[in-house]
């Protein structure tokens, strides 16, 4: 199962007012793993960078003014999630800007259900508490020092953490490898269940490490676990 970790910082909170996408970060998961892949580009949003918005993410007009356009990497972007299930924190806010801008360049808009919320998965688990990605890092006691200003990358990344928490702890479904192959009866992932090795391992105990025991196991008596 592949997801896409997802943030993005943006001029302001409103695309329909001409706010743009400035910054896109991503991370691959693979069975709730993360992968080492990940996605990251600044975008030139062709327009003046608001002093709010500048004081949140600090990038402003100078630093994003060769950045490409978002119709230039749109179809790196729309590459690199496929057809996998986004994880974004507050999702309507990013899914409306992704779609403004992917309208905006002439691309398919993601579908409404794209995304998994975990902005409302902590509401959800914890009514009443705060539920932000700050709030959520200490609960969870994640490090997110390095979160002096939003990033879409450092902050795609520490929801990566706050997901997996979030869902019960990494490999929830104990599935420790994520990727199983295929038998040459054509069996797939899904048919795949443990068996008993053909030839057992041999015993890495020594004889004097056996001898050792033996003698431990004499010493506690015939109502010793080992001697039943």
């Amino acid at each position: 199962m592949r997801e896409i970790v997802l943030d993005t910082e943006t001029t302001g909170f409103e695309p329909e007012t001409g706010d743009r996408i400035v910054e896109i970060g991503a991370v691959e998961l693979f069975n709730h793993v993360a992968t080492g892949k990940t996605y990251h580009q600044y975008i030139n949003p062709e327009r003046s960078m608001p002093q709010g918005a500048f004081e949140v993410h600090g990038l402003g007009d100078d630093f994003l003014r060769d950045k490409p356009v978002f119709a230039s990497v749109a179809d790196d972007f729309l590459a690199f999630i496929g057809e996998s299930r986004l994880v974004i924190h507050n999702a309507s806010f990013d899914v409306k800007f992704l779609n403004a801008e992917l309208k905006w360049a002439g691309r398919p808009l993601l579908p409404k259900d794209c995304a998994i919320d975990t902005l409302e998965i902590a509401r959800r688990k914890f009514p009443g508490s705060p539920a932000s990605l700050d709030a959520l890092c200490r609960r969870f006691n994640i490090d997110n020092g390095a979160r002096t200003l939003h990033g879409a990358l450092l902050d795609s990344e520490i929801l990566a953490e706050v997901y997996l928490e979030l869902i019960g702890g990494k490999q929830p479904d104990l599935v420790l490898s994520p990727v199983r192959q295929s038998g040459n009866d054509g069996a797939t992932d899904d048919d795949w269940r443990p068996t008993r090795r053909p030839t057992p391992l041999p015993s890495r105990l020594s004889d004097a490490e056996k001898a050792a025991h033996a003698a431990f196991v004499a010493n506690l008596g015939d109502s010793a676990l080992w001697s039943r």
